[in-house]
C-alpha cells in the first residue's frame, strides 16, 4: 500500500493532550464512499443533511451491514491513516519518540463525526489504545452496529455512542483531542461554517482530521470486453453530476470552493499537513472485496435510475442516447445490468480481472492552544 503527502515545515500535530474523557449517551451509537466525493462508489454515506438520495429516504439498517463491509475492505488504509495521525502528533506506534517529545502517547478524546456502524471508529480504538472514542451519527439503527461492534470487539470499555446531527450536535459533548470526520462535511450545506462547528468542539491544540477528496475507484480494464470501453469515465461523470445535484439540493447549500486547506483555515485552523493514502488490491479479488465492487456497482445503477427520472437527454452527432445531466446512456445502463446479473459469464460475480484501486486524502489542522 502506497502513501503520499506533505506536512508543512515539518510541523508536528499535538492534539490537546489532557481534554476530558467525554462519555457517550449510551443510545448505541461510519459511512461508505468511494473516491472522489465518494458517491456511487460504495464506501460510505453521508451524514449532516444528506439523508436522502434521489429523493428516497435510506433504510439505514438494509444499508448498515453493507457499509460495514465495505469499511472491512478498506480497513488497512484507515490503519495507515491512524499511524501517520500518531507521527502527526509525535509518538510512534511502539512508544518511542515521534516527531516531538513529550505529549501523551493518545489523545485522550477521538470523536468519529458521522461514524455510521463504527468500523473506523473502533479501529482507532484498537490503534490508540489509550483513548476515550465516542461514534457521533444521526442514526438510531447505525449506532446500534457500532455498539454491538464495539462490544464483540472487547473495546465497550472505551468506544461510547452519541446520536447528534452533524455538526451542531456534537455540541453536547466535552471538547475532543482529536475529530475524525470522513466525507461527512460535504453533506452539509455550508461546508465552511461545519468546519467551523466542528474547530469549535476541539480542545487547545487538538486536532481535526477530515478526509475530503481522492481519487474515484478502478476496478475493471478500460476495455473489458462488453459494452462500450471507458465505462468507469462515464460513470465518474455520471457520479459527478449527481454529487452536484444533491449538494444543490442541500439546505443551507453555499458553493464553495474546495480548497481544504483554505477552509481549514478558514475555520479558525491552522493546517498541518494533507497526504492522500492508495488502497491497492490487484486482481483477483477476494470475496469481500469482490462483495465491496457489486456493491459499488450497484450503486452506480442506483444512481443511474435516479437521474434517468429526472434530468434531461440529449443525442449525440451519431443519434446515439447520451447522458446530459450526468444520465447514462442505454447501452451504459445495459452493461451495468449485464454486470450485476449473476448468470452473466461476463458478470461482476464471475469475471477474474475485477480489482480495486482507490486514493483516500486526509486533511489535518490543530486550534492553537
Amino acid at each position: 500500500m502506497t502513501v503520499t503527502g506533505r506536512a508543512n515545515d515539518g510541523e508536528t500535530v499535538a492534539h490537546g493532550a489532557g481534554a476530558g474523557q467525554g462519555q457517550g449517551d449510551g443510545n448505541g451509537h461510519r459511512h461508505s464512499h468511494g473516491g472522489g466525493h465518494g458517491h456511487g462508489g460504495g464506501h460510505g454515506h453521508g451524514h449532516g443533511g444528506g439523508h436522502h438520495h434521489g429523493g428516497a429516504e435510506i433504510d439505514w439498517a438494509v444499508m448498515a451491514p453493507v457499509l460495514e463491509q465495505n469499511a472491512e475492505v478498506t480497513a488497512p488504509l484507515y490503519r495507515e491513516v491512524a499511524a501517520w495521525l500518531r507521527e502527526l502528533r509525535g509518538t510512534r506506534a511502539d512508544g518511542g519518540a515521534g516527531l516531538k517529545a513529550g505529549l501523551p502517547a493518545d489523545p485522550a478524546l477521538i470523536v468519529d463525526a458521522g461514524s455510521g456502524p463504527g468500523v473506523v471508529s473502533c479501529l482507532f480504538a484498537e490503534e490508540f489504545p489509550e483513548s476515550r472514542v465516542i461514534a457521533a451519527d444521526p442514526e438510531e439503527a447505525l449506532l446500534e452496529r457500532a455498539t454491538a461492534r464495539a462490544a464483540r470487539l472487547g473495546l465497550a470499555d472505551r468506544v461510547g455512542t452519541h446520536r447528534a446531527e452533524l455538526p451542531d450536535g456534537l455540541g453536547e459533548l466535552p471538547p475532543a483531542d482529536l475529530i475524525w470526520a470522513a466525507r461527512s462535511v460535504h453533506h452539509v450545506g455550508d461546508q465552511g461554517a461545519a468546519l467551523a462547528a466542528l474547530a469549535d468542539r476541539l480542545a487547545p491544540g487538538g486536532a481535526l482530521a477530515i478526509l475530503e477528496g481522492g481519487l474515484a475507484p478502478r476496478i475493471l480494464p478500460r476495455d473489458f470486453g462488453i459494452g462500450r470501453p471507458g465505462l468507469q469515465a462515464r460513470l465518474d461523470a455520471a457520479n459527478e453530476a449527481w454529487f452536484a445535484r444533491m449538494r444543490a439540493e442541500l439546505p443551507g447549500a453555499k458553493e464553495t470552493t474546495e480548497d481544504w486547506r483554505a477552509l481549514l483555515t478558514g475555520a479558525g485552523l491552522r493546517h498541518v499537513a494533507t497526504r492522500s493514502f492508495l488502497l491497492d488490491l490487484p486482481a483477483p479479488l477476494d470475496d469481500a472485496a469482490r462483495a465491496h465492487v457489486i456493491a459499488t456497482f450497484e450503486r452506480y445503477r442506483e444512481l443511474a435510475a435516479d437521474t434517468a427520472e429526472t434530468a434531461d437527454t440529449a443525442e449525440t452527432a451519431d443519434g446515439e442516447t447520451a447522458g446530459a445531466g450526468g444520465t447514462l446512456a442505454p447501452d451504459d445502463v445495459a452493461t451495468l445490468d449485464r454486470l450485476l446479473d449473476p448468470q452473466d459469464e461476463e458478470s461482476l460475480h464471475r469475471r477474474d480481472d475485477l480489482f480495486l484501486l482507490t486514493a483516500h486524502t486526509v486533511h489535518v489542522a490543530v486550534k492553537e492552544a
